[in-house]
């Protein structure tokens, strides 16, 4: 149950951090290679669906252009 916590507040963060909007991003030191490993890794552990990591990963790509 915390672990579960824990990938959600995470998954929240790469959310927020990922936005458009200038003012809802944060800083962060993890590379988008990084960013996608760890995307990976929670759909491989099963986090979140196929069809999440798909549209995350759109999201990182995009976002870091």
């Amino acid at each position: 149950m915390r672990l579960q916590s824990i990938l959600s507040g995470a998954a929240a963060l790469l959310l927020v951090s990922c936005s458009s909007d200038p003012a809802l991003r944060t800083t962060t030191d993890r590379s988008v290679g990084q960013q996608l490993t760890d995307l990976e890794q929670a759909r491989q552990q099963g986090t979140i669906t196929d069809r999440e990591y798909v549209r995350l990963k759109r999201v990182i790509i995009r976002n870091n252009d």
